[in-house]
């Protein structure tokens, strides 16, 4: 809910309005001006805003944040360094007013079935599957699938999907590059620490490995071991457009698509046994 009543300033110890949106400006690589230019404000304002000299009222808080692409959670905090309340309220999927919204989760992925799809949060924990997702992780240490299941955790564990994932080194680059950036765009310090552990598992690799067969490839696939077969998957991921709730603008649905024709008529044969 929006609220315009201004509160305390922030103490001492916490980061003022002007260095934080100087940290965001600078992660996103622009300059004074760019940003003013975008933002439609004069640059002599920015820099009054990020040196002390000046604060901003509460809509150009919003207005430059808009322009940073910063992530909800993080504009409040904005808002908080410049005196003003939160206006991004953080509601749980099981509150009333997130039913449409779960509801239509649980129908994409079942509609999705006989492929796997999950929602994650900003975390990549676990918020939801459908019943395919058994077709990922069969194996699968239970501990790591006990909540708050981590996807990323569970796909390269050496006790998760890792030992039947035939190109790890491929597919880890792959996962931790995407990390990085979202990491990098987000500026969420537990995404780093992920990254940092996940990066200490054996077999993983940072960058991958040169391949001049993938030279023509259109996607980097998941090749993963299931009993005798090869199954072989691509994935898409999709967030909520316009969200301004706080845990839907950091949710992600990522679906699980057949790679090829044999991988899609294992999983079609397996909704035809049931």
């Amino acid at each position: 809910m929006a609220v315009d009543t201004a509160v305390a300033h922030p103490g001492p110890s916490r980061a003022s309005i002007g260095e934080l949106l100087r940290g965001w400006r600078r992660r996103r690589s622009l300059s004074q001006l760019e940003l003013a230019l975008e933002a439609d404000v004069s640059s002599r304002h920015v820099s009054f805003v990020e040196t002390g000299r000046a604060r901003p009222s509460r809509e150009m808080v919003l207005r430059l944040a808009e322009h940073l692409d910063i992530p909800l959670r993080e504009r409040n905090r904005l808002l908080l360094a410049a005196g003003y309340a939160p206006v991004y309220a953080e509601r749980s999927l099981g509150e009333p007013e997130m039913a449409p919204i779960h509801q239509a989760l649980d129908r994409f992925l079942r509609a999705h079935e006989p492929y796997p799809a999950v929602v994650i949060n900003r975390h990549h924990n676990l918020v939801s599957a459908n019943d395919a997702l058994g077709a990922l992780t069969e194996g699968v240490a239970p501990e790591l699938l006990e909540p708050p299941s981590n996807a990323l955790r569970v796909a390269l564990h050496p006790a998760g999907m890792a030992p039947r994932v035939l190109n790890l080194e491929e597919w880890s680059a792959h996962l931790l590059h995407r990390l990085r950036r979202e990491a990098a765009l987000t500026a969420d310090p537990e995404l780093k620490q992920l990254h940092d552990e996940l990066a200490g598992y054996p077999g993983v690799c940072l960058e991958p490995p040169r391949d001049e067969d993938a030279a023509g490839a259109i996607v980097v696939p998941l090749r993963l071991r299931f009993a005798e077969r090869e199954l072989a998957f691509f994935s898409t991921i999709s967030t909520f457009g316009s969200a301004v709730d706080i845990t839907l603008d950091e949710l992600m649905i990522e679906a699980f698509y057949p790679a090829n024709a044999a991988t899609a008529a294992h999983l079609l044969e397996g909704i035809s046994a049931r």
